[in-house]
């Protein structure tokens, strides 16, 4: 038993980590005197807002410092089944009697075999990852729109919409499936865009279900128009364009930017334009969510330091940077729990908690 100090979301707080039952458990309460405090502080697994499974080894998430992911487009069937792994595996550690055997079908294309296991092989393997996976399931967009010409969009991953009753039926089949939010593409830059009516309908249809609407917004003027239809947040900081200050202002009021700054070549006029915006919406008060795209590219599977170098030059710094990564509260039980050197450190310093940790 060791008294801590961690992280609940919004600021630093004190409580005791023990070990009960084999497992590392936080309770929110005020240590005697003379208990050992442990070393650091702990946090909860960190939250990538922006990735596509489906492009990587999932696999390797496991052991990372993330504890929940989004994913942004997918296959509905397949990430409904990885979230469903996901969500089967007990907070000890090994597969629940209750875990689902069958596997999913494996994406069209995929180079890793990322169907779940049955649960001998499981057993065999002692566990998948336990990394929380929530999901938006396929990509609406427009006939022809992106990113239906994508080489790599998996099969399944879109659904082209032409109409709002093809709209309502696409929503119905991502909430039905499990999805926490819907991904409309809006991509001026690379093919058409829904009509503001339609578009507002997919909104009005998702809203009817509890479901926010994530925009991919590219393309001049795309990003306004999609907070001004009823998006509440957009998968990529704006980089087609410098918003003006006004424009910020009404952003930083009604939605939520997922950053995805680093994959924008360093030096580019795109990744200057985002980290400008961005640094002016955190300034007005603006949400900025940890996002990477992880699958875009050769991009890590975990915390990517790039990610966070970019949204320090941004300016979102300490605890800020803590809020952007949105760590699980460590004081559920489900949660992964890390370690970090002091409440200022870097979050790449960040490792899981083990029972050594409580002997030191």
């Amino acid at each position: 038993m060791r008294a801590a100090t961690f992280f609940d979301g919004e600021g630093w707080r004190d409580g005791i980590i023990d070990l009960v039952d084999g497992r590392m458990l936080l309770r929110e309460e005020s240590p005697a005197r003379d208990l050992p405090h442990l070393d650091g502080v702990i946090v909860g697994g960190f939250t990538d807002h922006h990735v596509h499974l489906q492009l990587v080894d999932r696999t390797l998430l496991h052991g990372s410092a993330l504890g929940r992911v989004v994913d942004l487009g997918a296959n509905p069937t397949v990430i409904a089944a990885y979230a469903d792994a996901a969500r089967f595996v007990s907070v000890a550690g090994a597969p629940s009697l209750n875990e689902r055997q069958d596997a999913a079908p494996r994406p069209h294309n995929q180079q890793h075999d990322t169907a779940p296991r049955s649960l001998s092989e499981r057993s065999e393997t002692k566990r998948p990852h336990p990394v929380a996976v929530e999901f938006a399931g396929a990509f609406l967009t427009p006939v022809g729109g992106y990113p239906s010409d994508r080489d790599w969009a998996p099969e399944g991953s879109f659904r082209e919409i032409a109409a709002s009753a093809a709209a309502d039926s696409a929503v119905a089949e991502m909430a039905d499936a499990g999805a926490s939010c819907i991904k409309v593409a809006s991509n001026a830059d690379a093919g058409p865009v829904f009509t503001d009516d339609l578009f507002r309908a997919i909104v009005d249809t998702a809203s009817a279900r509890g479901l926010p609407v994530v925009a991919h917004a590219q393309g001049s003027g795309e990003a306004q128009r999609a907070a001004r239809l009823g998006a509440t947040r957009l998968a990529h900081a704006p980089f087609t364009e410098r918003l003006d200050d006004d424009e910020i202002a009404a952003q930083a009021a009604s939605v939520a930017w997922i950053s995805t700054l680093s994959i924008h070549d360093a030096d580019s006029a795109e990744r200057v334009t985002a980290v400008d915006n961005v640094r002016r919406f955190h300034a007005s008060g603006g949400a900025v969510l940890y996002g990477t795209d992880m699958g875009n590219g050769p991009t890590p599977v975990g915390l990517n330091p790039d990610e966070l170098a970019a949204l320090r030059d941004a300016g979102i710094t300490d605890t800020a940077l803590l809020r952007a990564l949105a760590p699980q509260d460590p004081r559920d039980a489900a949660s992964t729990l890390l370690r970090l050197p002091g409440t200022d450190a870097d979050p790449t310093l960040a490792r899981p908690l083990t029972s050594a940790d409580l002997k030191a």
